[in-house]
């Protein structure tokens, strides 16, 4: 059964879920700086039984995992790791919704339709 968030629900979330985001961006960072690295480091592992430089990355991924996990067991969406955006589902109107949050905003002031995306977000005109 999904969670529904109101704002002010999901604004109260964010003490907790910010540093969480911010967490996730600087793994997701992190495993960026070395992606070429890393697919070198893969294909040459995979018939050789492993890499240390490989294995130097795996807490990394494993965390990334964990901390979205947390949020999707909480009803959050990660939708960019690089921005920190993420989305709460909420009802408005009698229709399913995004809230939207970007981890450099201080609180969740949009939302927009399922289908819209970022680029549909629109001013939180209720409670």
């Amino acid at each position: 059964m999904p969670k529904y968030y109101t704002p002010s629900e999901a604004n109260n979330l964010l003490e907790i879920v910010r540093p969480m985001v911010g967490e996730l961006m600087e793994i997701s960072e992190r495993i960026r700086e070395h992606q070429p690295e890393i697919w070198s480091v893969v294909e040459k592992s995979a018939g050789n039984g492993g890499n240390p430089g490989l294995s130097k990355l795996l807490p990394d991924f494993d965390r990334l995992d964990i901390l979205i996990h947390r949020l999707q067991d909480m009803g959050i969406e990660v939708k960019d790791l690089t921005t920190g955006l993420i989305d709460f589902l909420a009802v408005r109107d009698g229709r399913v919704i995004y809230l939207c949050w970007k981890y450099n905003e201080e609180s969740i002031q949009f939302w927009h339709e399922l289908d819209a995306g970022f680029a549909g977000r629109q001013l939180i005109d209720w409670e």
